[in-house]
């Protein structure tokens, strides 16, 4: 059974499974679902067209499925859809799609830190951390386990890759592939995030193989073609390297 504090406001069609908690003065609007077992904080506003998975946790003040800030926007049928135990922190701020994709994901097991913000057609994998106030543009992509630090701005369709950790307050105008740390201004490699590989238990060959291929990549006088190239020659290509390998290709902005 839900339980829903006296002073909040459900519309009578929003679905809101097992053991929801919604907190004081909070808004539900129609066309919502909630499942089981997510605790709503107090004064958060949950707009139509927004499908929130079961056990997140949702704080103070957030605005969930608001309508785009798109000039573009014509009031099309759309939606957001937050995966399984994602926390989202006090006052984020995230928007519902648009006709280019129809809808905003993000997935489960993450975790989005105060005043961070997430615009319409932005998809975001598993486990990723967005920090404090974070601004996400539009059709951005953000792959599973990536770190955003704190304060940053990242421009419209651009792709940040797996396990990729970028430092706080550095502005992301081009793609950041997977698996690498990302600093300086304007935004650099600055090798590979071995800390974050470590701790999600990559073994020591399949660091080598990534910080050869980011050498050549980087740190060689090739071009990326070439260096690309050189790769699929070369290399046993591995999960990791067919990732880095898809990953350039589909990039439309260029890497940092």
């Amino acid at each position: 059974m839900s339980t829903i504090h006296s002073t909040a406001i459900v519309d009578k069609d929003a679905s809101l499974g097992k053991n929801v908690e919604v907190g004081p003065f909070s808004i539900i609007e129609k066309n919502v679902q909630i499942d089981d077992d997510t605790k709503i904080g107090s004064n958060v506003l949950i707009k139509n067209f927004t499908h929130i998975g079961k056990s997140c946790d949702i704080f103070n003040g957030a605005v969930i499925g608001e309508i785009p800030m798109d000039l573009k926007f014509e009031g099309e049928d759309s939606k957001i859809v937050i995966g399984d135990n994602t926390t989202i922190r006090e006052f984020c701020t995230l928007h519902r799609g648009t006709k280019d994709r129809g809808v905003t994901k993000i997935g489960s097991n993450c975790l989005l830190m105060s005043y961070a913000h997430v615009a319409h057609d932005v998809v975001i994998g598993d486990n990723v951390i967005i920090s404090i106030s974070v601004n996400i543009a539009g059709h951005a992509e953000i792959d599973d386990y990536a770190i955003i630090g704190g304060c940053t701005p990242i421009h419209q369709f651009c792709k940040i890759g797996k396990y990729a950790f970028i430092g706080g307050g550095r502005v992301i105008l081009q793609d950041v592939p997977p698996y690498i740390l990302a600093t300086g201004e304007p935004l650099k490699y600055a090798g590979i995030n071995s800390v974050g590989l470590r701790r999600k238990n990559f073994n020591s060959d399949i660091i080598k193989t990534i910080k050869r291929a980011y050498s050549l990549i980087y740190q060689s006088k090739l071009n990326l073609s070439q260096a690309v190239e050189e790769i699929e020659q070369n290399f046993n290509l591995t999960g990791e390297v067919s990732e880095i390998l898809d990953f350039i290709k589909r990039s439309d902005r260029g890497l940092i």
